[in-house]
C-alpha cells in the first residue's frame, strides 16, 4: 500500500510537472506564431491592397462603360416618355375641349327637357282638369273611339253611325256599327273616372283612403255596366245583336281593372256587356269588318251565281238559234249547189245548141257561152240586150 500511494503521488507530479513545461511551451510557440502570423498579415495586406486595387480600376472601366450605355438608354427612354407625354397632353386638351362642349350640349339639352317637362306637366294639369268634366270626359272617350275607326278606314253613315236614336226606343247609343243582315251592334263611350282620379292622386301623396277610391271606382265600373243594360242598347227590335260595347278608353284603366277585381269581366259578359280598351275595340272592328267584307263576298258570290244561271239559259237559246240558222243555211247551200250544177247545166243546153247554130250561119262572132266558165259571153250579153 505505502508504494501505491507513492507511485501515484509520483504520477501525480510528474503530470504536474509536465503541465507546467508544455504551459511555458506553449507560451514560447504562440509568441512565435504570433510574430510569424504578423509579418504573414503584412505582407499579404499589401498584395491584397495592390490586387485590389487593379480589380477595383478594371472594375470601373467596365462600370464606366455599362453606366454610359446605360446613361444613354436612359436618355432614349425618357425622350420616349416625353412623346408619349405629349401625346398624352394633347388628348386631354383634346378631351376638354370636347368635354366643355359635351358639357355645353348638355347644359342646353337638359334646359329643352326642363323646358318640355314644364309644358308636358302644364298640359297634364290641364288635361286632368279637363277629365274632371263629365261632359269633356265623354268627348275624350269618342274623339279616341274616332281615331281607331279612321285608322281602320271605317266610314261614317256607311259602316257606322254616331250619336244616332234607335227607330223603336229613344235611347241614341254613342256608337252604332252596321253588321250584316242589317244587324247592329252598339257602344257606350262614357267611362266613369272621378275616382279613379281620386285614388292615383291617394296612391301618390300616401294616403290612406286610397283603397276605398278603388272600391269606389270599381263601384261605378259596375253601375255603368247595369246603365248599359238598361238603356235598351241590347234592343232585338232595332235588329242590335245579344251584346253591348262599353268602350273604357285608357288601357292603364283597362288592366288596373283586371288588376283590382278579376271577376268584373266576367260579370259584364253576363250582363251581356263587353268591355273593351283602344287595343281590344281595334281587334273587336277588324273581326267586324272582316266580317262585312265576307257576307259581302258571299252576296256578291250568290249575285254572280243568278247572273251567270240567266247567262247559261240565254246561251242554250242562242245555240239552238245558231242550229237552226245553220240548218237553214246548209240547205240553202244545197239548193246554191244544185243551182250552180244541175240548172246551170240545164239551161247551157239549148245555149249551146243556139251557139253552133249561129256558127253555121256566121251570125255571131264570139260564142255565147264560154267553154271554160260556161258563162254567156258579155259582148253578145250586150247585142242580145239591145
Amino acid at each position: 500500500m505505502g508504494y501505491a500511494a507513492i507511485f501515484i503521488g509520483g504520477v501525480i507530479v510528474g503530470a504536474i510537472i509536465v503541465l507546467i513545461i508544455n504551459h511555458y511551451r506553449q507560451k514560447e510557440m504562440r509568441e512565435s506564431f504570433s510574430a510569424i502570423s504578423l509579418d504573414a498579415l503584412r505582407k499579404n495586406s499589401d498584395e491584397f491592397i495592390k490586387l485590389a486595387t487593379q480589380t477595383l480600376s478594371a472594375q470601373t472601366q467596365v462600370g464606366s462603360g455599362q453606366l454610359e450605355e446605360k446613361k444613354k438608354l436612359i436618355d432614349q427612354t425618357l425622350e420616349g416618355i416625353k412623346g408619349e407625354l405629349a401625346k398624352v397632353e394633347k388628348s386631354v386638351s383634346e378631351f376638354d375641349g370636347k368635354r366643355e362642349k359635351s358639357f355645353g350640349e348638355i347644359s342646353t339639352q337638359l334646359k329643352a327637357t326642363a323646358e318640355q317637362t314644364n309644358k308636358l306637366q302644364a298640359t297634364t294639369n290641364q288635361l286632368q282638369q279637363a277629365l274632371a268634366n263629365t261632359r269633356v270626359r265623354g268627348q275624350w272617350g269618342e274623339r279616341i273611339a274616332d281615331d281607331i275607326l279612321r285608322l281602320i278606314g271605317f266610314t261614317e253613315n256607311v259602316e257606322y253611325t254616331k250619336q244616332k236614336t234607335q227607330e223603336t226606343v229613344a235611347t241614341r247609343p254613342d256608337f252604332t256599327f252596321i253588321l250584316p243582315n242589317k244587324l247592329k251592334v252598339n257602344m257606350d263611350s262614357k267611362f266613369p273616372f272621378d275616382n279613379y282620379s281620386n285614388y292615383r292622386k291617394a296612391e301618390a301623396e300616401s294616403d290612406p283612403n286610397k283603397d276605398n277610391y278603388k272600391q269606389k271606382f270599381i263601384s261605378d265600373v259596375r253601375k255603368k255596366i247595369k246603365e248599359i243594360k238598361t238603356r235598351d242598347y241590347i234592343n232585338p227590335e232595332d235588329n242590335t245583336v245579344d251584346y253591348a260595347l262599353m268602350f273604357v278608353p285608357n288601357e292603364q284603366i283597362f288592366c288596373f281593372l283586371h288588376e283590382s277585381d278579376d271577376s268584373i269581366l266576367n260579370d259584364a259578359l253576363k250582363e251581356k256587356v263587353i268591355l273593351c280598351s283602344p287595343v281590344t275595340l281595334f281587334a273587336i272592328l277588324c273581326v267586324i269588318r272582316q266580317a262585312v267584307e265576307v257576307f259581302n263576298l258571299q252576296k256578291t258570290t250568290g249575285d254572280i251565281l243568278l247572273l251567270f244561271r240567266a247567262f247559261n239559259k240565254q246561251w242554250i237559246e242562242f245555240k239552238k238559234c245558231m242550229d237552226k240558222m245553220g240548218e237553214q243555211i246548209q240547205k240553202t247551200y244545197d239548193e246554191y249547189g244544185k243551182l250552180k250544177t244541175t240548172r246551170s247545166n240545164k239551161l247551157e243546153i239549148p245555149l249551146r245548141q243556139i251557139d253552133a247554130l249561129s256558127k253555121q250561119g256566121g251570125l255571131l262572132e264570139s260564142p255565147l257561152v264560154d267553154e271554160e266558165t260556161g258563162l254567156v259571153s258579155p259582148d253578145e250579153e250586150t247585142i242580145n240586150t239591145k
